[in-house]
C-alpha cells in the first residue's frame, strides 16, 4: 500500500482505502481497525494523499506530504507528538521544528491537526507509509 491508495474526504473524519473506482463514485473502506466500507459519490471532495503537499518558503513552493511525514517521524518517531489540548501556537511550533520552512500564512493550525492525526493513524496502521526508506531495512 502506498499513499496514492488512501484519500481523505472532506467532511469526514480519518483516512480512508481505494477499494475500487467506479463510474461516478469510489468505493472506499475507512483506515483503522472498523474497516467499514462506503461509497463515495462524485460530489464529495476527496483528496489524494499522495497528492497532498504542504505551502513552503522554497523555491518549489511546497513540499509533499510523504517528505512531512518521513520528517516527523525522525524527529519525533513513536512518541506522543502534542497533548489534545494544545494550542495553535503550540502547534505552529510543533510544525516549525519538522518543516521550518513552511509558510505560516497559508497553512493553518487546523492543517496541522489534520497532519497529526494522519501521522499516529498511519503509523499505527502502515508504518512503512512514515518510516523514511533507511528505517525500514533495519
Amino acid at each position: 500500500m502506498e499513499l496514492k491508495d488512501l484519500v481523505s474526504i472532506s467532511g469526514k473524519p480519518g483516512l480512508y482505502r481505494i477499494i475500487k473506482p467506479a463510474r461516478s463514485s469510489i468505493i472506499v473502506e475507512s483506515f483503522d481497525q472498523h474497516k467499514k466500507k462506503s461509497i463515495v459519490n462524485a460530489s464529495q471532495r476527496v483528496s489524494v494523499l499522495d497528492e497532498i503537499s504542504i505551502y513552503t518558503h522554497t523555491e518549489a513552493g511546497s513540499t509533499p506530504l510523504a517528505s512531512v511525514l518521513q520528517a516527523i517521524y525522525q524527529e519525533y518517531g513513536d512518541d506522543e507528538i502534542l497533548e489534545k489540548d494544545a494550542t495553535n501556537s503550540e502547534y505552529h511550533s510543533f510544525f516549525k521544528t519538522v518543516l521550518p520552512d513552511y509558510d505560516q500564512d497559508r497553512v493553518y493550525p487546523s492543517d496541522i491537526k489534520k497532519i497529526v492525526r494522519w501521522y499516529h493513524l498511519l503509523l499505527s496502521q502502515a508504518p512503512h507509509l512514515v518510516k523514511p526508506a533507511s528505517d525500514e531495512e533495519e
